[in-house]
């Protein structure tokens, strides 16, 4: 369990999606519209969708990625148990996916206000964050301002990032 949230704090929390299966923009699309149903939170900003090639290694389509900015009541792990909820709707299984494997859709949880967090489950912000500009890239069209906790500016680390394998696709 995440630090306790009082209930009447709402707090910035950013997710990133992902789908490269199953008509990736629909997924995309519906998981936005998912995330905007969640209890006691709201989607306040979505990005345009990015495609990029995927990560591992492995033979398989390229990704569709956007970023959702939240504003959530939601304590930490609620919110990524949530997000594993829309993740199981769309037909992911967390306990039998491969690393790296071809998704339906993948949601992670980046940024959750200014915590920062390691436990077992749940590592905030998102481990790896700086380094992918398939999350970089969306999120600073969300939250042009936003200081990741214990990275620094999000511009700063976007304007670093390479874009060459990244296309605006809508």
């Amino acid at each position: 369990m995440g630090p306790a949230v009082p209930a009447e704090t709402w707090l910035p929390a950013y997710i990133g999606l992902g789908s490269n299966l199953g008509d990736p923009q629909a997924q995309l699309e519906r998981a936005f519209a998912e995330l905007a149903e969640l209890p006691s939170s709201r989607l306040v900003a979505r990005s345009r969708l990015y495609r990029s090639p995927p990560l591992g290694g492995l033979s398989q389509p390229d990704y569709l990625n956007a970023v959702a900015a939240m504003l959530t009541r939601l304590e930490p792990q609620a919110l990524l148990d949530a997000l594993h909820a829309i993740e199981g709707a769309h037909g992911r299984d967390r306990m039998k996916a491969r690393r790296w494997a071809a998704r339906t859709l993948d949601l992670d949880l980046l940024v959750y206000g200014d915590l920062k967090l390691k436990s077992a489950q749940l590592e905030i912000p998102h481990p790896g964050i700086a380094a992918r500009n398939f999350v970089l890239l969306p999120l600073v069209e969300v939250a042009p301002g936003l200081r990741i906790p214990g990275l620094g500016a999000l511009a700063e680390l976007a304007a670093a990032t390479d874009r060459s394998a990244v296309e605006l696709v809508g």
